[in-house]
């Protein structure tokens, strides 16, 4: 793992708490920095990756995580990169943390549409955080950016690379 790490191949996500001591609690999760050799080596094509229950989701998230990983490097405001998840299985995908402690998390759904069950890590993180909570993001595989009340919206995958004034 530390080889793979060493080559840029792999990248640890820690576990994010609030409180700096409890930062390190937690299972880090592993994540391929390139989408497509991840694929290739779980024999995933484009086909595929389309078939219900297959690794299309997992794909999509690993690939929307690094992409914040990428822009956090040349971003103006500083942040760091966690993954949130509760003993009660409660997670959100990326949390990011300003030196500050404002966050700001998305989840990522390979989904067309937002249930209600797809806000519940945001909103159980917004609840722990109160004023700290920036803003929550779903980023989904609509067309529409759709509000959701207490700083968190759902809003289409290529929100990644296009910002609105």
């Amino acid at each position: 793992m530390q080889l793979l790490s060493a080559v840029f191949l792999i990248k640890t996500i820690p576990a994010w708490a609030s409180g700096q001591t409890r930062r390190a609690v937690g299972t880090p999760k592993l994540a391929f920095v390139d989408t497509g050799i991840a694929c290739h080596l779980i024999g995933q094509d484009a086909v595929r990756l389309g078939e219900p229950g297959g690794a299309g989701g997992a794909m999509l998230e690993n690939f929307a995580v690094m992409e914040l990983a990428r822009q956090l490097t040349w971003s103006g405001e500083r942040g760091h990169l966690y993954r949130y998840r509760t003993k009660d299985q409660i997670e959100v995908d990326a949390v990011i943390e300003t030196p500050d402690g404002r966050v700001i998390a998305a989840e990522v759904k390979a989904g067309a549409t937002v249930r209600t069950e797809d806000l519940a890590g945001l909103r159980n993180l917004a609840s722990h955080l109160s004023d700290k909570f920036v803003a929550g993001y779903v980023l989904y595989t609509g067309q529409q950016t759709l509000p959701f009340g207490g700083k968190i919206k759902a809003v289409p995958m290529d929100a990644l690379w296009n910002v609105s004034p």
